[in-house]
């Protein structure tokens, strides 16, 4: 099975190289009166039938442009376009052999002394310094359509059924509405929410971080952001949407968001109340809040849990009643001096799951196996605040803040049975738990970024300060009873009260100062000192039949830990931009030191070392032609051991597991490499990705642990000589479009291998694994009229052992999923979601496949702002939650309580109310 996926994989891999065939199209720009070369014009092709952009350039410094673009055989339109100028059009009835245009004068545009008229077309697409602007008004979409939908119909934008946004190939992780996050920089909100009727200009530039931003770097990431520009007239005005919905077995969702926009202030506010696992935002005109199927709640993560902004609200393991309000505000002020972003969240969630779980345990000594049963209840209620506020003192000085604060409560109840059984099925114990926990978290983090630009072009000083407080309190009444079967040992029961409060507060701070060789080759120079602290204290109190209370101090369960980590950096960089490649190289040396104590039983142990090591940062990103790139990124840093790691004493709190610190512990150290490549044709609509990386750590901290005849555990840490993995893979995606109808297919494979070391039961075992993931999707579609889309991917995990008590595992998962959206009749939408989901990685006695089909049928009316639904979740009622996990010491089935089939009923009203300038097509009159 694996050497087939290989060969699959090299053959699709070399069938993405092949010729074929391009011609070339050139020109120079110049002013046709002064002779001038004009630089940065957009010259672009578009289809005569349908006016769609084919491909685009932009001219260089000289005036010159040069399309490479493969062949084509229908008519398109050469268009050149640049501000103040008229525009230059010529026609070709197919594009078959190379092209020079020789010189091309631009006309000035003529103007009167009264009235402005400009009459040149405004470009579909343009190139501006490094960012790629597209006119919206260009790219047709449905008069009630979101963001999203028009984001679909830019050439080289992609949207995967995740949601993730692609452009060109490069992930975008930053989205921006007017230059401002809108409810944080996810995005999700404002594509899934802003009418696309609202957006003037789609703006794509690399993700740059607020230092690179004010000091004028390069972007060293390789990821984009989009900022959305609204039109003029519709920056005054209201809009939102509310929806409500109830359904079968007292099921309920709730949703509004409601926007002011007047000019540079904006406020929006949003809110939510649901049980149906649901943060309520992903707001999708088909499915609305509805979990389980194309809706992905704004994200999810691979164990399930969902949230939005970095809060967590819960997961597919339960069923969670979420509430949520939001308020977002932006504005400028003082003369757009200063540029204030902030907003507001209050959350709540409540889930409750019952688990139930089987694992076996592998060991050198023999198999034992531990089945468990609980229950769980959890109450989370959080507040957060976010602030950002730029503040430019003057023409050469930028101030940026960005202090955020954080607090949350959470209640837990907790029950659970558990046993354990050796080879021969006897019992080696029993464990019964009753916990009630309450946990306070507050949390405070700053970043500060001052920016002074000296006389020479490039040259500044800089100076950085991050700091972070964090107070965590957990409020522990726990009941648990441990029966021990096979040693003799005595019974442990416990009704105790446990107390542990953790704090940490980190200061950074760092001095930078750039110099500028020449234009392309600039010197930067930083000095930085980081010190963290933590405290953390465990005091725990037996229940006293006689005081009815928790007063009996158990010095056993208490200990106090404290610990002092101190970094001093000192670096020095060397930055080379040309216009053809990016280069940036850090390199300086670490001075790192720890100080570590803890008190235990009366008895202080403190522990100290000092390190020094390199750190080294390097990327670098070569434009082969317009839309292909190459990538490349490495790193080098180390980690030191935490004080739980390091301290040898001994932690009781876990009956069933006794923790010890091991004091030799050395840091570890990490080297992480990635490349990759990007080719998006405009002419053809194609696009290829292809990456590789990997990862190297040397002396990984593992857990070593050792059972006795109670299969009672006894855990410290090691370090081991090395880890590693490595990763490859390739992307290929194509569509077509001929007037309303459009095809895309995509295809890919993910290549992984793990090579790890652990320790159990004293003994030093080997895993060597190979993961497996061709994937492929289609969509079909005519615009407001149908759209369908299926995909497929397949999952091959093989993991081979040496030292250990199995030799192999092989495993593999199919998921298939169809998409079908129909708007016929008029004012009529119906949505189908179906998923096929196989895993053979799932014990007996649990099920093995499960298919998942939602149905959302939909009615607008009152012209269109109000839309009547009703929508079946899990319409073949057969949603599981099994999962199986195999790790190098156990495998492990766990099923979770799961939202299951029901029927909902609701109503969403949308509202827009805009004034300000009236706007005709893309002219203006200026008088």
């Amino acid at each position: 099975m694996l050497k087939i996926y290989l060969s699959l994989f090299v053959l699709l891999l070399s069938g993405i190289v092949f010729s074929q065939s391009t011609v070339a199209v050139s020109g120079k720009l110049i002013d046709e009166n002064l002779k001038l070369p004009l630089e940065s014009a957009t010259v672009y092709f578009s289809r005569v039938s349908d006016s769609t952009v084919v491909d685009y350039t932009i001219s260089d410094k000289n005036g010159n442009f040069n399309f490479k673009i493969k062949t084509l055989d229908y008519p398109v339109i050469l268009r050149v376009s640049y501000t103040g100028y008229l525009d230059y059009k010529k026609q070709f009835a197919s594009l078959q052999k190379d092209i020079d245009l020789g010189t091309i004068g631009l006309q000035e545009n003529v103007s009167s002394l009264k009235e402005v008229v400009v009459k040149s077309e405004i470009p579909p697409i343009s190139v501006k310094a490094d960012t790629l602007e597209f006119n919206a008004s260009s790219f047709k979409v449905a008069p009630d359509a979101n963001v999203e939908k028009l984001l679909k119909q830019l050439p080289g934008v992609e949207i995967d059924t995740d949601g993730k946004i692609t452009v060109n190939g490069k992930e975008v992780n930053n989205i921006l509405v007017n230059g401002k996050p809108f409810f944080g920089k996810d995005g999700k909100i404002a594509t899934q929410n802003l009418p696309a009727e609202m957006i003037e200009k789609v703006q794509v530039t690399d993700t740059k971080t607020k230092k690179e931003e004010l000091s004028g770097q390069t972007a060293s990431d390789n990821t984009s952001t989009i900022n959305l520009t609204i039109q003029e007239d519709k920056n005054k005005g209201l809009f939102g949407k509310a929806t409500a919905g109830y359904g079968t077995d007292d099921r309920y969702e709730s949703s509004v968001l409601f926007n002011y926009f007047k000019d540079t202030q904006k406020i929006s506010v949003l809110g939510s109340s649901n049980n149906i696992n649901s943060v309520g935002f992903s707001m999708d005109e088909i499915f609305d809040n509805m979990g389980g199927g194309r809706n992905q709640s704004v994200y999810i993560n691979s164990n399930g849990s969902f949230g939005i902004n970095g809060m967590r609200f819960g997961g597919n393991s339960g069923i969670t009643k979420s509430n949520m309000l939001g308020v977002n505000f932006s504005d400028e002020w003082f003369n757009k001096k200063v540029d204030p972003n902030g907003s507001y969240y209050y959350t709540n969630s409540i889930t409750e799951n019952r688990n139930r779980t089987g694992r076996i345990n592998l060991l050198p000594t023999g198999n034992t196996s531990t089945n468990s049963e609980s229950n769980a209840k959890t109450d989370n209620t959080g507040h957060a605040i976010n602030f950002d506020l730029e503040v430019k003192i003057d023409s050469t000085t930028t101030l940026y803040l960005s202090p955020n604060i954080s607090k949350n409560k959470t209640l837990d109840q907790y029950t659970s049975f558990s046993s354990s059984f050796d080879s021969a099925n006897a019992l080696l114990n029993e464990n019964t738990t009753n916990n009630f926990q309450d946990v306070e978290r507050s949390s405070f983090t700053n970043n500060l970024y001052l920016y002074k630009k000296l006389k020479r072009k490039g040259r500044g000083v800089s100076f950085t300060m991050n700091n972070e407080y964090s107070d965590n309190e957990t409020n522990l009444n726990t009941n648990t009873n441990t029966v021990f079967y096979q040693s003799g040992n005595p019974d442990d029961s416990r009704n105790q009260n446990r107390l542990d409060t953790d704090k940490m507060d980190m200061l950074e701070l760092e001095v930078g100062y750039s110099e500028p060789i020449t234009d392309s080759l600039k010197l930067s120079f930083e000095t930085s000192f980081k010190t963290q602290r933590f405290r953390n204290a465990k005091t725990t109190f037996d229940f006293d039949a006689v005081t009815n209370a928790y007063t009996d101090y158990n010095d056993l369960l208490s200990n106090q830990i404290f610990s002092r980590n101190n970094t001093f950096n000192g670096s020095v960089g060397i930055s080379i931009t040309k216009s053809k490649y990016r280069f940036n190289l850090d390199f300086g040396t670490d001075f790192l030191n720890y100080d570590n104590q803890s008190t235990y039983l009366s008895t202080i142990t403190t522990l100290k070392n000092n390190y020094m090591y390199p750190n080294v940062r390097a990327y670098i990103n070569y434009k082969v032609a317009k839309s292909k790139s190459i990538y490349s990124r490495y790193t080098y840093n180390v980690n030191l051991p935490s004080a739980e790691q390091l301290l040898p004493f001994e932690n009781l709190a876990n009956p069933l597991n006794t923790i010890t610190g091991n004091a030799f512990l050395k840091p570890v150290e990490n080297h992480n490499l990635y490349m990759n490549f990007n080719n998006y044709d405009y002419a053809t609509r194609s696009g290829f990705y292809s990456y590789f990386g990997g990862s190297l750590r040397k002396n990984q901290i593992v857990s070593s642990t050792v059972y006795d005849a109670d299969f009672k555990a006894n855990t410290t840490y090691q370090n081991i000589d090395q880890t590693y993995n490595f990763y490859t893979g390739f992307s290929v995606n194509k569509s077509y479009k001929k007037e309303k109808r459009t095809f895309k297919y995509g295809f890919g494979i993910g290549v992984n291998y793990d090579f790890n070391q652990g320790l159990t039961n004293a003994t030093l075992y080997q895993a060597k694994g190979i993961q497996l993931n061709p994937r492929a999707n289609l969509s079909w579609s005519i615009d407001d009229l149908v759209t369908i889309a299926p995909s497929y991917r397949y999952t091959y995990n093989s993991t081979s052992f040496e030292n250990y008590v199995i030799d192999k595992t092989n495993t593999f998962r199919h998921i298939f999923k169809l998409e079908a959206t129909t708007y016929w009749p008029k004012n009529v939408v119906l949505g189908n979601d179906f998923g096929y989901t196989y895993n053979s990685n799932i014990a007996n006695g649990f099920q093995k496949d499960f298919y998942l089909w939602n149905v959302s049928l939909g009615y607008n009316f009152f012209n269109e702002q109000l839309l009547a639904k009703v929508k079946v979740y899990d319409l073949l009622n057969q949603n599981v939650n099994a999962t199986r996990t195999i790790t190098p010491t156990a495998i492990t089935d766990e099923e979770n309580t799961v939202l299951q089939q029901y029927v909902m009923f609701s109503l969403t009203y949308k509202l827009e109310k805009f004034g300000g300038k009236k706007k005709d097509g893309n002219r203006f009159m200026i008088h």
